[in-house]
């Protein structure tokens, strides 16, 4: 027998497994970096890739708005390298009244200036102010044409005033668009909410009744139909020069990619990969995965990645074990809440996604599809009784958990474990 010990809040939950029925530990790979985070951040500006480097891109007398992230996005250390591009800037003759900052909120909340201050960095933060875009504010936006997907484009009119646009941020997996960073600092960063809407309801197939679109998922591109719409947005745009960093799972930049918005993305995107991707050859009858303790799994909304990654390793129909605390709750806004706790069934959430689409409501539905797919069983502090009609089984301990799969399905399951489920990606190679 094999011992499992997994996160679980500020402590462990340990179990016993038969050790030939375990097909892989899914976890992430060594990060292995030689170079300072400054020694990143120069190196992926002084060679760009695409791209010539930026002082080259620009001239003085030109205005640059720069795109940064916003504050929910703390982990992209913007004060490490946003005065470093601005020293490049300079490098081709631009003065710092012709440098605008927009934070690209999509439709996040609005920021305080301390926040805007702690973005911009003590290098930057006396020189500069930070514009919040508006994705409501339509006296400021502008309409640049229509996606073959149908989505109409309208962006921040201040940004595309500027001679140039440069986006910078991060890349990591993002549920919907594949990988986060690039053209998502475009769409949904500066982009209207109706053009956000509209772009976010492509996670849904087209029929009713037939739910998330299998394609529109985490580190997939390829016929994306969210993240190819995003391309076309951002191609409307063609934004100068891109900057993103990619950070190891000790939280310290692991590399940075510089140069054409595609062409350093993609690069970035393999650099994710080696770090968080983790090739598997079969998908398991069984997937034990936890969030990886405290605050990972401090409420339900925030356990998506988990349950995301979790499903990638699993058969369709087989069973996901996910143990995640929940100390606060569903956490979440009430449109999550609302998805998971007062419809009877999947279609029913569908139905009301499709008719006013939004990002909460589709986690809240993702959750209880999820249910519906697979033989989904929480390992939580929740009330069984909140998830009752998302068709989620919550018990209390793993080996609970192990004796309920056991006795419904037999003992002799293929099993992925994965300890660290919110940050490593099952791929099947």
């Amino acid at each position: 027998m094999k011992k499992i010990v997994f996160n679980y809040g500020d402590s462990v939950m340990e179990a016993e497994i038969s050790e030939e029925k375990v097909l892989q530990v899914i976890t992430g790979s060594p990060v292995e970096v030689t170079k300072g985070e400054d020694e990143i951040i120069l190196d992926a500006l002084r060679h760009p890739i695409g791209s010539a480097r930026l002082k080259e891109l620009v001239h003085a007398g030109e205005t640059v708005c720069v795109v940064i992230p916003d504050a929910t996005r703390t982990w992209q250390k913007t004060d490490k390298y946003l005065f470093r591009i601005v020293e490049e800037l300079h490098a081709g003759g631009v003065k710092d009244e012709d440098i605008l900052f927009i934070s690209a909120l999509g439709s996040h909340r609005k920021q305080t200036k301390e926040e805007h201050r702690s973005l911009l960095g003590s290098v930057l933060a006396d020189r500069f102010d930070v514009v919040d875009h508006d994705c409501y504010d339509k006296e400021n936006l502008v309409y640049l044409g229509e996606t073959t997907y149908h989505t109409p484009v309208y962006v921040n009119k201040t940004a595309m005033s500027c001679d140039h646009i440069v986006i910078t941020g991060g890349i990591v997996y993002h549920f919907l668009a594949g990988w986060s960073g690039g053209k998502k600092y475009i769409l949904p960063g500066i982009s209207s909410y109706e053009t956000i809407m509209a772009n976010h309801a492509l996670s849904l197939n087209d029929t009713l009744g037939e739910g998330a679109d299998p394609d529109v998922r985490s580190g997939y591109v390829q016929t994306n139909r969210l993240h190819l719409d995003m391309v076309e947005a951002a191609s409307f745009v063609r934004p100068t020069f891109m900057f993103n960093v990619v950070m190891g799972p000790d939280g310290n930049l692991a590399g940075a990619v510089a140069g054409h918005y595609l062409d350093a993305h993609a690069a970035g995107r393999k650099l994710v990969d080696a770090i968080d991707g983790v090739p598997i050859s079969e998908k398991a009858d069984l997937v034990v995965a936890s969030a990886g303790g405290y605050p990972k799994d401090i409420n339900l909304y925030q356990s998506i990645k988990t349950v995301i990654n979790a499903r990638e390793a699993a058969k369709p129909g087989g069973t996901l074990i996910v143990m995640t605390q929940c100390r606060e709750g569903l956490g979440g806004n009430a449109e999550v809440q609302d998805m998971i706790l007062n419809y009877d069934t999947v279609l029913e959430r569908e139905k009301v996604l499709r008719k006013d689409y939004s990002i909460s409501k589709y986690v809240g539905y993702y959750f209880c599809e999820t249910a519906e797919k697979f033989d989904f069983i929480l390992v939580s502090d929740l009330d069984p009784k909140l998830l009752r009609k998302a068709g989620i089984t919550v018990v209390k301990t793993l080996a609970e958990a192990l004796t309920m799969t056991y006795q419904k399905r037999g003992r002799d399951l293929t099993t992925h474990l994965m300890p660290h489920a919110a940050n490593t990606l099952p791929k099947l190679s």
